[in-house]
């Protein structure tokens, strides 16, 4: 190191990245010196201000699959700072294989150019300060709570979820996990209509003043034709969290209401029908959703492949065979899901394929059928199983608390 001592060194770090300054301050600075008192009666002798640290700070651009070697490469650090810095961070706990983008990572250099600390922040709840010393490279880390806070939020649709979610200044993610919720009872791309409501109450967390992510969402609500759909979460003794509604029964059903989410339906289950292709009226038993090439397929329900490959005009397909003489057939895939072949057992929500134009077909879509005992069914308007409901002191304990949630709701967010 250059003459500097370690407390100017780590003085300097004190202002970019918060978590990581926190854990420099861990780093026990040598002591400073003590300032001589003046006799009573005289004067205090002015004080000198102090020189500002001859160093600089240089944030680092993160790339996608970036290693922290490579980029403290790319910076003209050397092998044997690179390896030190990476040492004292793992010494840490910190995983150097999860850099992101994201991620805030500074530098501090000496204006001879010699590195001297390097500040990371994986996450806003953990950071990391790495700083030269005497003996070597010596990191600290730092960790904070989240502040979860649980709020109300709540929109009407105009044209669509994403903007109507969008539009009271949330993101995608609370869409897709209020589509999650009620992925078995209703299907946002044929069912959802403008003037549609929707209320939720969900945790938030925060740094400091900061919204970072969101958390679970405890209950839901979604109106739809004067028909209200509830969702409350739930956690069984010895079970993980899921959504029920008000007399709890668990919202997990045998099937999905869609293979897709958030598609556009251009064709309906009929028996006549003008075939684009072949020409003449014919029946349609099936549901054609738009999608762009390579948009997952999933399974609506566990299964097992009875097909899996080139089937005529289908195209690619996949063919599944379900409890409760259930069939579904997904067509005019571009590729199959990676080790799918007959015989090979599937799980509701696994992705079987990928959305194309294979077959008889003129243009990007699904073509998805059901058949129940040997006859094509409408996917839309089949009744499948309904989930199973929860019973004795269980149920006891999560109406009393669905109660209170959707008391809450109903006061914070009133449709």
């Amino acid at each position: 190191m250059t003459g500097m001592s370690r407390r100017t060194i780590l003085l300097a770090f004190l202002a970019v990245l918060p978590l990581a300054a926190a854990a420099v301050a861990l780093v026990k600075p040598s002591t400073p010196p003590s300032v001589a008192t003046a006799p009573a009666g005289e004067a205090e002798p002015a004080t000198a201000k102090p020189a500002p640290p001859q160093v600089r700070t240089e944030p680092v651009t993160l790339r996608r699959g970036d290693t922290l070697l490579g980029a403290l490469g790319r910076l003209g650090l050397d092998h044997r700072a690179t390896t030190g810095i990476a040492e004292a961070l793992r010494a840490e706990g910190a995983d150097l294989r999860r850099m992101r983008p994201s991620d805030g990572l500074a530098v501090t250099w000496t204006l001879e150019g010699e590195p001297i600390g390097l500040r990371w922040e994986p996450s806003p709840w953990l950071g990391f300060a790495v700083v030269a010393t005497d003996g070597g490279w010596e990191a600290r880390r730092a960790e904070r709570r989240p502040d979860v806070r649980v709020e109300a939020v709540g929109g009407e649709l105009k044209r669509s979820l994403f903007e109507a979610v969008e539009t009271v200044g949330e993101s995608a993610q609370l869409v897709l996990e209020l589509a999650e919720i009620f992925s078995s009872d209703f299907d946002f791309t044929a069912d959802s209509r403008t003037g549609d409501r929707f209320r939720l109450l969900v945790e938030k967390r925060y740094a400091g003043e900061q919204f970072v992510d969101y958390g679970q969402v405890l209950v839901a609500q979604y109106l739809s034709d004067g028909r209200i759909l509830t969702g409350v979460g739930f956690e069984p003794a010895g079970g993980r969290v899921a959504y029920y509604d008000l007399e709890g029964r668990s919202l997990k059903k045998s099937f999905l209401k869609s293979p897709l989410a958030f598609t556009r339906i251009t064709s309906g289950f009929t028996y006549r029908r003008p075939h684009p292709i072949l020409g003449g009226v014919r029946p349609h038993l099936a549901v054609d959703y738009a999608a762009p090439v390579g948009t997952p397929v999933r399974a609506v329900a566990d299964g097992t492949v009875l097909r899996a490959g080139w089937n005529g005009g289908n195209g690619i397909q996949v063919h599944l065979r379900h409890h409760a003489g259930y069939e579904t057939m997904y067509n005019h895939l571009s590729r199959l899901a990676p080790h799918l072949r007959p015989g090979t057992p599937v799980d509701q929500r696994q992705v079987i394929g990928y959305v194309g134009s294979t077959g008889l077909s003129t243009g990007p879509h699904l073509d998805y059928r059901v058949k129940k005992n040997g006859r094509f069914v409408n996917p839309l308007s089949e009744k499948f199983v309904p989930g199973q409901p929860l019973d004795g002191a269980e149920r006891s304990r999560y109406l009393k608390d669905a109660r209170a949630l959707v008391r809450r709701l109903e006061d914070s967010s009133p449709f």
